[in-house]
C-alpha cells in the first residue's frame, strides 16, 4: 500500500474537496504518559504473560537470597513486581503504579509478619507524590499547552511554514522538526505532536509531499524536543525532585545539585539537530519510499482511492411497501450487504444523522429514505436485493449531506484514549460520536465494511476512516479519545481572539521560571491559572486537558523510588555492578552502561517508571565509583536516555503517527536503529563535553 499523501475530506455527493482550511486544533494531549494502552483485567491472561510471571517470581526468589537484608529483598520484589506489571500490560500503568503504592502502604500494617520493624514507606510520606513538585509542574504545563492550543495558534504556524519552506522536502522537514522541537521542549511531547499532526496535514495537502515522508522525522524530533529543558518531559521534570530525595540517603560530600531549566539544552540541542541532520542526509533511504513526491494536484476520491482502496459512492434509496426490508434494523443489513448507512429520513420529518441520531437498533419503516455509502458493486447488489428504488442524484439528503455541512475524514486513535479496547460496537460509535467508520486501516492493512470492523477492539495508533457532520467532527476536535487528521473542513477556530493573552501568561510562566527563585510548579501554575482567568480556557477544559492517568503514574511510582534509596536497595544494585564491571571501569563505561540500561527500560515499560527505577541506581553507581563520577549527571543521564525511544513503536508519539504515516514496525526499525545509536552518541559526546 502506498503512503499517505494529502488529507482533503471527501464529500460523498460530488467526490471534491471544498476550499475551506481548518483553523482550529486538536486538543493538547498529555504529557509523558501511557506508553502502552491499558488492557481488561478481565481478559485471560496470555501464555507468554503467565510463563513469564513464573520467571519474575523465580527471579525475585533467588535474588531474595543473596541481598543482605530483608527490607532490600522485600523492595526488589516490588520492583521485579513493578517491571513485570509494565512489561506485559497485565493492567494500565497507572493502575499497576496505583496497585505498588498501596502495597507498599500496607508493608507498615504487616510488618511483623514481613519480618520487618517498621513499613518499607512511612504512611505519613505515601502519598508526598500528589503534591510534589515534580507532579504540580506536570499538570501546569499541560494547562497552558492547551490554552495555546485552543487560540489556533498551530494553524498560523503552518503558514508560516509553507512561507519559508515552500514544497520542498529538504526545506519543510528541517522547519517543521526544529519547530516541533522546540515547542517540545516546552510542553509534552506527545502534546506536541498531536498538535502538529493536522498542521503536517495541511503541509501535505498543500505541498504534495506525502505524509510518509514528514511525519516520522516530525514524530522523532518531538520526542529530541523534549530534552532540551527540564519542562519537555516528565522525566526531567521529576529529575530534580529524585535528585532531593537521593540527597537524603547521600553523605554531605557528596550531595548533588539540582538542575535549572536550561542546565540540559546544549544536550537537547545537539539531539535535535542530530536528528533533523540524520533525515536530511539518510531520509531518502530510511524513510519509506513513494513514487509520488511532488504530486501537486489530487482530488480526495483518488486520495482515499489511492490510500485506502475505497471506492465508495453514495446514493439514496427509497424503501417501498413490499421490501423485505421492512421491519429489519440497521445492525442486521450493514455487515450482511458491506454497506455503511450514514443518513436516514422516516416519515416527513425525523432526519436521522450525527450525533444521536443514527444507532445500529433503529428500524427500517416502509417510505423510508436511506443514504446509503458503499461501493458501486455493493450498492447495486443491495438494492436488488430488497427491491428499492435508487436515485442516482442526491435529492432528499442534499442539504444535510453537502460539502459544506457532511463528508468523510481521517481520526486516529492516540495512546491513552478510553477507547483502546473497545469496538466502535461496544461504544455505539455512530449514535455516541456522530461518525459512522467505513474503514479501518492497522500496520499497514486496511480493514472495509463487511469485515468486520465495528467488532474490532481499537488500537493506539489506529487510523479510521469515517463519514461525518462538520460539527460532529469539530466536537471530535476537543475529545481526547481522537486526533482528527482531516484539516480542510468549514468549521470556526476556537478562540483566536485570545492568542494574545495565550502568548503573554506563557510569557508570564517562562519568565517566572528564568529570573526568580519561585519553585518550578508555582511558576507554571501562574501561567496556567492566567490562561483561566483571562478567558483561554475555562476550568472544565482545563480540568479536562490534564492528563490524570499520567498524574497517578507519576505520583503512585515516587513513594516506590523512596523505598529504593532509604532501604539501600540502590546501593546494593550498585555495588554489585561495579563489582561486575571491574574496580578500573573507566567513568564514561559506567555512564553508557546506565544510558543503555535506561534505553532498554524505556522500551519496554513506561519511561516515568524508567526514571523512578534508575535514578537511584545511576546516583549509587557514581556514588561509589569514587571522586571522577558526579552523581548529579549520572542521574541526568537516566532522565535524558530514556528518551530513546526510537526502535519500536512502543512510545506515544511513534504510536500516534503509526496510522496517519502508514508506518509498520520495520520502518521504525531501520530508521529508528540508526536513531538510538545516533541517540547515544551525541548525547555521550555532549554530556562529557558540557559536564
Amino acid at each position: 500500500m502506498r503512503p499517505r499523501q494529502r488529507r482533503p475530506h471527501l464529500d460523498p455527493c460530488v467526490g471534491m474537496p471544498p476550499m475551506w482550511l481548518n483553523e482550529k486544533m486538536k486538543n493538547t494531549l498529555s504529557a509523558d504518559q501511557e506508553n502502552a494502552a491499558s488492557t481488561d483485567p478481565g481478559n485471560r491472561l496470555p501464555v507468554r504473560a503467565i510463563v513469564a510471571a513464573v520467571v519474575f517470581a523465580l527471579t525475585t526468589l533467588w535474588l531474595a537470597r543473596l541481598v543482605p537484608t530483608i527490607e532490600i529483598a522485600w523492595v526488589t520484589g516490588f520492583l521485579m513486581l513493578t517491571i513485570y506489571l509494565f512489561a506485559f500490560e497485565i493492567v494500565g500503568v497507572d493502575v499497576a503504579a496505583i496497585t505498588v503504592m498501596v502495597l507498599l502502604g500496607l508493608t507498615s500494617l504487616f510488618a511483623p509478619w514481613m519480618g520487618l520493624e517498621e513499613g518499607l514507606v512511612s504512611t505519613d510520606r505515601l502519598f508526598d507524590g500528589f503534591s510534589s513538585n515534580a507532579v504540580i509542574s506536570i499538570i501546569a504545563v499541560m494547562i497552558i499547552g492547551a490554552g495555546l492550543d485552543r487560540t489556533g495558534l498551530m494553524s498560523r504556524v503552518a503558514s508560516f511554514i509553507l512561507d519559508v519552506g515552500g514544497t520542498t522536502e529538504k526545506r519543510i522537514i528541517p522547519i517543521i522538526s526544529g519547530t516541533v522541537g522546540i515547542i517540545s521542549s516546552f510542553m509534552q511531547n506527545v502534546g506536541a505532536a498531536a498538535l502538529f499532526l493536522p498542521v503536517v496535514s495541511r503541509i501535505s495537502a498543500r505541498s504534495g509531499l506525502p505524509m510518509s515522508r514528514l511525519l516520522m522525522p516530525m514524530g522523532f524530533c518531538a520526542i529530541l524536543g523534549g530534552t532540551v529543558t527540564l519542562v519537555g518531559s516528565s522525566p526531567l521534570i521529576l529529575l530534580n525532585d529524585l535528585i532531593l530525595t537521593s540527597n537524603q540517603a547521600l553523605p554531605a560530600e557528596q550531595q548533588m545539585h539540582t538542575w535549572s531549566l536550561f542546565s540540559v539544552t546544549p544536550v537537547g540541542l545537539a539531539l535535535v539537530a542530530s536528528g533533523i541532520l540524520y533525515f536530511i542526509v539518510a531520509g531518502r533511504y530510511v524513510l519509506p519510499a513513494t513514487g509520488s513526491e511532488g504530486a501537486t494536484a489530487i482530488n480526495a476520491l483518488g486520495y482515499f482511492k489511492e490510500t485506502y482502496g475505497i471506492d465508495y459512492e453514495l446514493r439514496e434509496m427509497i424503501v417501498p411497501d413490499n421490501s423485505p426490508l421492512i421491519g429489519k434494523t440497521l445492525d442486521e443489513i450493514e455487515h450482511e450487504n458491506s454497506i455503511r448507512v450514514i443518513a436516514a429520513l422516516r416519515g416527513s420529518d425525523d432526519l436521522r444523522i450525527g450525533p444521536g441520531g443514527l444507532a445500529r437498533d433503529i428500524g427500517i419503516e416502509a417510505g423510508a429514505v436511506l443514504g446509503v455509502l458503499a461501493s458501486p458493486e455493493h450498492l447495486n447488489a443491495f438494492a436488488q436485493k430488497y427491491g428499492l428504488i435508487v436515485h442516482h442524484q442526491i435529492e432528499v439528503f442534499s442539504e444535510a449531506l453537502s460539502s459544506s455541512k457532511a463528508g468523510i475524514a481521517e481520526v486516529v486513535i492516540p495512546p491513552g484514549s478510553k477507547l483502546i479496547g473497545k469496538s466502535a460496537r461496544d461504544v455505539w460509535m455512530r449514535k455516541t460520536y456522530g461518525i459512522s467508520m467505513v474503514a479501518l486501516h492497522r500496520v499497514g492493512k486496511t480493514y472495509r465494511e463487511g469485515e468486520g470492523i465495528r467488532d474490532m477492539p481499537l488500537q493506539a495508533g489506529d487510523t479510521l476512516v469515517v463519514h461525518t457532520t462538520w460539527e460532529a467532527l469539530a466536537r471530535l476536535e476537543t475529545d481526547r479519545n481522537f486526533v482528527v487528521v482531516t484539516t480542510e473542513y468549514p468549521h470556526e477556530e476556537l478562540r483566536p481572539h485570545k492568542v494574545m493573552h495565550a502568548l503573554f501568561f506563557f510569557a508570564v510562566a517562562l519568565t517566572l521560571v528564568l529570573f526568580t527563585d519561585l519553585r518550578l510548579s508555582v511558576a507554571l501554575l501562574a501561567g496556567a491559572i492566567g490562561m483561566v482567568l483571562s478567558g483561554v480556557l475555562d476550568i472544565e477544559e482545563a480540568y479536562e486537558a490534564v492528563s490524570w492517568k499520567t498524574v497517578f503514574l507519576l505520583a503512585s511510582l515516587i513513594p516506590l523510588g523512596l523505598a529504593v534509596e532509604t532501604t539501600g536497595t540502590a546501593a546494593w544494585i550498585a555495588e554489585q555492578v561495579l563489582a561486575a564491571l571491574g574496580a578500573d571501569t573507566p567513568v564514561w563505561v559506567l555512564q553508557l552502561a546506565i544510558a543503555l540500561l535506561s534505553t532498554f527500560f524505556t522500551l519496554v515499560m513506561s519511561n516515568v517508571g524508567a526514571t523512578v527505577l534508575l535514578v537511584p541506581l545511576a546516583v549509587n553507581i557514581a556514588a561509589h565509583a569514587g571522586g571522577a563520577a558526579d552523581p548529579a549527571v549520572f542521574a541526568l543521564t537516566v532522565a535524558i536516555a530514556t528518551s530513546n525511544s526510537f526502535l519500536i513503536p512502543t512510545h506515544q508519539v511513534n504510536a500516534l503517527v503509526m496510522g496517519p504515516g502508514g508506518y509498520r514496525v520495520p520502518d521504525f526499525m531501520r530508521a529508528g536503529g540508526i536513531m538510538t545509536i545516533l541517540f547515544l552518541i551525541v548525547m555521550m559526546l555532549m554530556m562529557n563535553l558540557v559536564f
